[in-house]
């Protein structure tokens, strides 16, 4: 393997905002999918994560390819739903992307920890992010089953040899995250707007 398991994903940042600085759907939704690799290196530990990331993908990707050039960018996805009242529905663009976005900040939470606490265990990582970020919006059954799915993270000395290919891990983490975060910062700026980011899960 070139490089660690995020160089596609820093690669596929490059061309995630349009000239105008906007953030572009596929583009977006790609990076999405490039961590999906880094989370299979998880196990068990990540299943729900990545069946939900997955999901929320799968739904944004298919209303896009209903109009790709009406949804080049990624806000009208959310647009149309806010006009037509539908932004609620659980089965939403809207609440796809709001999830998408939180699982996102999760991982990204996630990651600094893994650089910046090298004392710390996996699981310790994990329920540290999943408290800063997921579980407030988490009823208790979601809180009760990722508990329960943090007690099966891999040993964490081995994850990061599995993770960092041939590349730089610290390097690239780092710059995942820099880039990344500003990305999910716009998409809960754009939602709180529309009073569509404190949605929970039930």
């Amino acid at each position: 393997m070139e490089g660690t398991v995020f160089a596609a994903a820093l690669e596929g940042m490059k061309v995630v905002k349009s000239e105008q600085g906007e953030i572009l759907s596929q583009p977006f939704l790609d990076v999405c999918k490039q961590i999906l690799p880094v989370i299979d290196k998880f196990g068990a530990a990540m299943a729900l994560v990545k069946s939900d990331i997955g999901g929320n993908i799968s739904r944004l990707e298919s209303k896009y390819s209903t109009n790709p050039s009406g949804f080049n960018h990624l806000y009208s996805l959310v647009q149309t739903e806010v006009e037509s009242n539908t932004a609620k529905s659980s089965s939403s663009c809207t609440n796809g992307l709001l999830w998408l976005t939180r699982a996102m900040d999760f991982l990204v939470a996630l990651f600094r920890n893994l650089i910046e606490h090298e004392d710390w265990s996996m699981s310790q990582a994990c329920t540290d992010s999943y408290n800063k970020t997921l579980k407030k919006w988490h009823g208790w059954l979601a809180s009760s089953s990722f508990t329960l799915a943090m007690k099966l993270a891999p040993d964490r000395k081995k994850f990061m040899d599995v993770i960092s290919g041939s590349g730089d891990i610290t390097a690239d983490i780092e710059s995942f995250c820099t880039n990344f975060s500003p990305l999910l910062e716009e998409n809960h700026k754009f939602l709180a707007r529309f009073g569509l980011d404190e949605m929970k899960a039930s």
